[in-house]
């Protein structure tokens, strides 16, 4: 697909619409894009590749493109493969051009392509540095674990475009047409969650630009509202409550846990809970799970024992809110146990080790099934969560 962004910037890059999971972990049903941009002027620049998986479609897109022209110039803003998976072919076919990239992407260059000389080929950019095509100048920001250590974004001061990287990115093909937010957010928590001072570090050179467009490498150029994304990004990476509302997170095995969970999203409703999300973390995509962990500033957590600890998918989604950074909410704990339980004692622990992370209320134990006695319980679960 080509397109016009600007009189001179094209974009040439592809829709992955065969693909079920993106990082072989991240279910995506609408597909995703591998964004690729071409800048024309006296000197040419091709803005990033795509992944191997598309290479001929996009090289037919790049050479259309082109139409017969040779470019000078290959900037590489992000060095996973699913951006620079055809670096080495750009390589081969046009010998004078050169790489332009972020001295840590260049040292990785060897790493990904055996073979492949890169000896004076590239031109190693750091901070503030920039370079003329022409009548456009890019300047080079660097961001730095946004989500890896050797990312850079650029800024084209002639038409205000920003080239973000995988920031502002989102889950789903550029044929499906679906709200920007949900799977942005998806996307947002579960490859840069972690790094939100870095995302930080990067909207504050960003907010001393005068920026028009953002052109991200994956999912839609965005050029309108853009306060709306940037004061999203803003929320998601200092870890602020975006809405509203209590999310529910259950694993349960023979549907014990599941009753109580779903009872005292009942109670919350009838006790005036702005809203209240669930997931079934043995069914449900632990993605979506953990986009909402974030999304919303009260959770609760209800789960089986097993084995001594805590039922895995329980363990997994926990282990994911870590290591993804989960911070500054309030979590309840439910836990269920037929002679021994210990599950609450588990998720307590690997709560505790997270930043700011307040446990609140009293844990409700339930042995083997909810029952009438145990709704109390639940009802000053309820009133110390909305308190």
């Amino acid at each position: 697909m080509i397109t016009n962004i600007t009189d001179s910037i094209r974009y040439i890059g592809v829709d992955d619409n065969d693909i079920d999971l993106f990082e072989s972990q991240y279910i995506v049903p609408n597909g995703i894009s591998y964004n690729s941009y071409l800048i024309f002027d006296e000197k040419i620049a091709i803005m990033d590749t795509v992944d191997a998986r598309k290479s001929d479609e996009w090289w037919h897109n790049l050479q259309e493109a082109l139409a017969g022209r040779t470019p000078d110039y290959l900037v590489v803003h992000h060095m996973e493969p699913d951006h620079a998976g055809n670096i080495a072919k750009v390589v081969a076919e046009y010998p004078n051009l050169k790489i332009v990239a972020s001295a840590r992407a260049i040292g990785m260059m060897p790493q990904f392509f055996e073979g492949v000389d890169f000896e004076g080929r590239t031109i190693a950019v750091k901070e503030g540095d920039s370079l003329s095509l022409g009548v456009h100048t890019l300047t080079f920001l660097m961001a730095p674990m946004v989500h890896w250590p050797e990312v850079m974004v650029s800024y084209d001061s002639l038409d205000k475009v920003v080239f973000s990287a995988d920031g502002f990115g989102k889950f789903g093909a550029l044929a499906h047409e679906e709200d920007w937010a949900c799977e942005a957010r998806r996307y947002y928590f579960n490859i840069c969650g972690k790094y939100g001072a870095p995302v930080q570090a990067l909207l504050k050179k960003l907010a001393a630009l005068d920026v028009a467009i953002i052109c991200p490498l994956h999912g839609p150029i965005l050029k309108e509202n853009l306060s709306y994304y940037i004061g999203l990004y803003d929320c998601w990476s200092r870890y602020d409550v975006e809405s509203e509302g209590v999310f529910i997170a259950y694993a349960s095995i023979h549907g014990g846990t599941a009753k109580a969970a779903q009872k005292l999203a009942e109670i919350l409703r009838e006790k005036g809970a702005a809203k209240v999300a669930m997931a079934d973390l043995t069914r449900d995509d632990m993605a979506e799970a953990v986009e909402d962990a974030f999304r919303y500033g009260k959770m609760v957590v209800a789960a089986s024992s097993y084995d001594g600890d805590v039922f895995t998918p329980m363990h997994t989604f926990l282990h994911k809110l870590s290591i993804k950074g989960y911070r500054n909410r309030r979590v309840a704990i439910i836990e269920n146990g037929s002679w021994a339980p210990c599950a609450g004692r588990v998720m307590k622990g690997m709560l505790e080790q997270m930043t700011d992370v307040e446990i609140v209320g009293d844990m409700v134990t339930i042995r083997s099934t909810m029952k009438q006695s145990d709704i109390p319980a639940l009802e000053n679960l309820a009133d110390t969560i909305l308190a």
